[in-house]
């Protein structure tokens, strides 16, 4: 009696809360409707929605991940379009924290292999120096934790979570090749977007956008940038060259024949899209991501092929005038044109900024953009310069010290993941999935070497999530063939089925 007693005093207990919280949720949205965002509607409109969030991270797991790699991939379009109350960054930044929780209570089903390898250790170093960072200085400011916060989670946290809960929830064979077909299914909506933009027009939002200062640059005389559901032109373009890339190699090394043939053509549409953002630096993504491919195939057929196919590409666009008519080849082709004006105003920049900065060995500091430097800081000027690139900008913000630090941290993984694929990968179409995400991180990374793309969204949870991938490739290895064979076993099937009723 008495324990049916309490189980009603809880029931009830929990129905009141629930019933409270349905009332606070209703005053916050009649609060949002007559005063528009208050804290109050801000604090009690999210609870329900931070409720709901993290009952389906707790309780479906991988719905979770793919619901944060979407959301990931799509957020700045919907901030585009949509007026958000709150940072673009934080429901991605939630589902993750949420994810990774969730995995410390569930403790003992990770391997620590898969987290414990050369990548680990090398974000490690990288998130330690940025940590460090908060002592920073150098424009006789007092410490600002929101300020190094905000710069360091850009910088160096969301590295970090991407490489833990790829690592960590990507650990089945069908969930690496649901990566890829996430990735590739997003990418075929990006490139419908660009078509409609081209074809039939930019939304009233886009609109504003391309003719506002941010969207100058892609106003050109020469012809528009497209920029799809990404920030801008040079993000979409780069991207889609590592994209492209990327599902070349896995339409090549892929056993599996409706794969080989799907992948081929996302692989064809996204260098098609590439090209209508019109930004140079992305050809150089995907022919720098080709000739890595030629070092990590282990195959002369394949390597003879690429190397002939990216030499006529080259060939084509640096000594031809064929389809100069067409816009955008011409604008890809003026990446090989050493006086372009562009070009010369970003060596501009870098000279000033190494002026300003050689005597900054730890940079401006985390979080100290030109708005928080003071007037009469002569660090002022040089955080008012754009850095035009990713490398710059950290170059600027950690000084030589960090962007030392930062190129062989990268440099680190790149080559462990290189050799993972290379020696320790046994399957060829294992490999070719390794190689395909080598070949996109240092495709991107190139990219955020000429632009200031590499922390954008949707680009980390895809690249640095991808080579984290990779680390644990050989971990599923025996599973991989096991599902592979299943896979084609069914193909096989299919075939003779149809084989069959042909013949009847």
């Amino acid at each position: 009696m008495n324990i049916n007693y309490k189980i009603h005093i809880q029931a009830n207990g929990s129905r009141g809360r629930i019933i409270i919280l349905i009332l606070l949720f209703l005053i916050a949205i009649f609060s949002f409707a007559t005063s528009g965002i208050t804290g109050f509607t801000i604090i009690y409109g999210a609870i329900p929605v931070l409720l709901s969030i993290a009952y389906i991270v707790f309780n479906f797991k991988m719905f979770a991940f793919w619901m944060l790699f979407i959301i990931n991939y799509f957020i700045m379009f919907l901030t585009r379009h949509y007026s958000m109350p709150i940072p673009a960054s934080l429901p991605n930044e939630i589902i993750e924290i949420l994810l990774l929780a969730l995995a410390i209570i569930e403790v003992k089903e990770i391997k620590i292999k898969k987290i414990y390898n050369v990548m680990f250790l090398s974000l490690f170093v990288w998130c330690i120096f940025c940590c460090l960072e908060v002592l920073n200085n150098t424009c006789n400011l007092d410490i600002n934790i929101g300020n190094w916060y905000a710069g360091a989670r850009l910088m160096a946290f969301q590295l970090l979570y991407a490489f833990l809960v790829c690592s960590i929830y990507i650990s089945k064979p069908q969930y690496v090749r649901k990566f890829l077909f996430m990735w590739a299914l997003c990418s075929l909506f990006a490139i419908f977007w660009v078509w409609k933009q081209k074809y039939i027009g930019f939304t009233r939002t886009e609109l504003a956008w391309l003719l506002s200062p941010y969207g100058r640059s892609h106003n050109l005389s020469s012809g528009i940038r497209y920029f799809s559901c990404f920030t801008d032109a040079a993000n979409f373009g780069c991207h889609m060259g590592a994209a492209a890339i990327t599902f070349f190699i896995i339409s090549l090394t892929t056993k599996i024949r409706k794969d080989r043939i799907f992948f081929f053509i996302v692989a064809v549409a996204s260098l098609w899209a590439m090209f209508t953002s019109g930004t140079r630096t992305a050809l150089f993504c995907f022919l720098i991501g080709g000739i890595l491919y030629v070092f990590l195939s282990r195959s002369y057929r394949i390597a003879t092929t690429i190397s002939v196919s990216g030499l006529l590409f080259v060939f084509f666009l640096a000594f031809t005038n064929i389809g100069q008519g067409n816009q955008m080849i011409r604008r890809m082709r003026s990446a090989f044109n050493r006086n372009d004006a562009s070009a010369n105003v970003r060596d501009i920049n870098k000279a000033a900024i190494k002026k300003y900065i050689q005597d900054a060995p730890w940079g401006l500091g985390l979080g100290m953009n030109y708005d928080k430097v003071p007037a009469n800081n002569k660090y002022k000027k040089v955080a008012g310069i754009p850095p035009d690139s990713e490398y710059v900008y950290i170059w600027v913000h950690t000084g030589v010290i960090g962007i030392t630090i930062f190129v062989i941290t990268t440099v680190v993984i790149l080559l462990g993941a290189c050799w993972i694929t290379v020696f320790r990968i046994k399957s060829t179409s294992l490999r070719g999935i390794g190689a395909g995400f080598c070949s996109a991180f240092i495709a991107i990374h190139l990219g955020g070497y000429g632009n200031q793309i590499l922390m954008q969204f949707p680009n980390v949870l895809i690249f640095y999530g991808g080579i984290a991938i990779t680390y644990c490739l050989p971990l599923i290895e025996s599973e991989w063939a096991l599902y592979e064979e299943k896979i084609l076993l069914s193909q096989k099937k299919r075939n003779k089925s149809k084989e069959d009723v042909s013949s009847v």
